[in-house]
């Protein structure tokens, strides 16, 4: 039997050992436009119930939009998923998933490919949006992305319905990272101040169709000049 030398064993490079970590936000990266809000307004839209709910409930969304738009979107949202459990929802959301990948210009060409390429030099490329779990995961089935993590925002079902759990968002996303494991990345791609916290960490932080204003603010709350990007 031969026996294998040390020296005839090849060495990695640090990059091969340690493949760099590059995080992707979701919405307005790599899909324009948002895509809960699209499977929301699509539930709407197949409803005649959930329109008139909504209407019913009008005049308490316009007592509270003053004082946060976040509650009224909530509300909203709840009617959406009104009476649906979790099997429900996710044949729901994977059905939408299907459909909206079949939608012209609706994906970000560019963005898509630069995910691609950090895959093809042996990244680790990890998904990190604010959009739920699994119709974020239905989507990126249907566009045939393999091999990537997901950190999303998640649902938990209610007595009437599924209803918000997690919604990683801003410094959130810095928190699902860290309960993932993950504490240091190299690369991040966002395009809002809502992705300051998770663009902070990376010693590359890439903002992405970001408007000369919006740069500004984000070299304020990074400390630092922004890379840009414009993709389509």
């Amino acid at each position: 039997m031969s026996t294998i030398l040390q020296d005839d064993v090849p060495s990695l490079t640090a990059e091969e050992a340690c493949p760099r970590v590059v995080l992707f936000d979701f919405d307005g990266v790599l899909i324009h436009g948002d895509a809960f809000y699209l499977f929301v307004r699509d539930r709407y839209a197949g409803s005649l119930w959930r329109k008139s709910l909504a209407l019913l409930s009008a005049p308490l969304l316009l007592l509270m939009l003053p004082f946060s738009r976040r509650w009224t979107s909530l509300v909203l949202v709840r009617i959406a998923l009104l009476g649906q459990g979790q099997e429900g929802y996710a044949l729901a959301a994977n059905g939408f998933a299907a459909t909206l990948v079949r939608r012209p210009r609706q994906f970000c060409r560019d963005g898509l490919s630069a995910l691609r390429r950090h895959q093809v030099h042996g990244d680790r490329v990890i998904l990190v949006t604010g959009c739920e779990h699994t119709l974020v995961s239905g989507i990126v089935q249907q566009l045939g992305l393999g091999g990537l993590e997901i950190l999303a925002s998640q649902l938990r079902p209610g007595w009437f319905g599924m209803r918000l759990g997690w919604h990683n968002i801003g410094p959130r996303k810095v928190e699902s990272l860290a309960r993932h494991g993950v504490n240091a990345w190299q690369v991040a791609y966002g395009d809002s101040l809502h992705d300051a916290a998770m663009l902070k960490g990376a010693s590359e932080a890439v903002l992405v169709n970001g408007t000369p204003k919006l740069c500004k603010k984000m070299g304020k709350v990074l400390g630092r000049t922004i890379a840009r990007v414009d993709w389509f």
